[in-house]
């Protein structure tokens, strides 16, 4: 491969080992801008230790890692963050006892450090931006909501609406509809082909209708390494991946 590429994200070659175990086995995955990518597979497949490495909370043991063309591997996760990255974990982690306004607020760059902190002001461009991420999220009418109340599918989409206050332009999210009611799903896909007509997403899932949902591309995932790689029609009638799976 050239080491100059079109994508937002070049994976190349990646290996991680834990205790000699390969987690992570020479995988190579290419993500265009404003795609919309599905991760699957079975479980112990590496599709989490993927987004960890990813993000920089694993670190590779060999291989590459570029994003918009910068090798990422050498950087620290916060850094990785500052330059487009975000990644969304199973648990939400959002403030209970602060609206949604707040939460959304608070997820505001310029927040971000302590100086950062104190002399930071609820200013007209801060004010627009929660606005339009929580039309975004479908939140708009709960601003003044503390989060706590919220449902489980809408602090799910809180989560995502404090990632995109940072207006990333790669985001990650594993396993975003795990919990959720029939109509919060339906929204959640909604929410997903929205938010990835401006950026690039990467979803792990595990639920096969709602992958069929979503997915532009599914990258199927066995043993650390990349099975299969196509539209959910290609993967499906792959003889491969139905033996992973019907296997297991």
């Amino acid at each position: 491969m050239s080491s100059n590429t079109d994508f937002v994200l070049a994976v190349e070659d990646l290996t991680v080992s834990f205790d000699g175990f390969k987690a992570i086995d020479n995988l190579n995955l290419y993500v265009d801008h404003n795609e919309l990518r599905v991760i699957i597979g079975p479980n112990g497949a590496g599709k989490t230790t993927l987004l960890d490495m990813i993000c920089g909370k694993t670190k590779a043991t060999a291989g590459s890692i570029k994003f918009k063309n910068e090798e990422m591997t050498v950087l620290p996760e916060y850094t990785r963050v500052r330059k487009g990255i975000g990644r969304k974990f199973q648990t939400p982690s959002i403030y209970e006892n602060l609206s949604v306004f707040q939460n959304l607020e608070v997820s505001f760059p310029k927040g971000r450090s302590v100086i950062g902190a104190v002399f930071f002001q609820c200013t007209d461009e801060v004010k627009a931006r929660v606005q339009a991420v929580a039309e975004e999220i479908g939140l708009a009418d709960t601003l003044s909501t503390e989060a706590g109340l919220l449902s489980h599918g809408q602090k799910q989409w809180l989560e995502i609406g404090m990632l995109l206050m940072q207006e990333p332009e790669l985001l990650m999210l594993d396993e975003p509809i795990a919990g959720m009611s029939v109509r919060e799903r339906e929204l959640t896909a909604e929410l997903l082909k929205r938010i990835s007509s401006n950026r690039s997403v990467i979803v792990i899932e595990h639920d096969m209708e709602f992958v069929k949902k979503i997915a532009q591309k599914v990258t199927v995932m066995h043993q650390g390494k990349i099975l299969a790689e196509g539209t959910m029609d290609d993967v499906q009638s792959n003889p491969q991946v139905i033996e992973v799976y019907l296997g297991h």
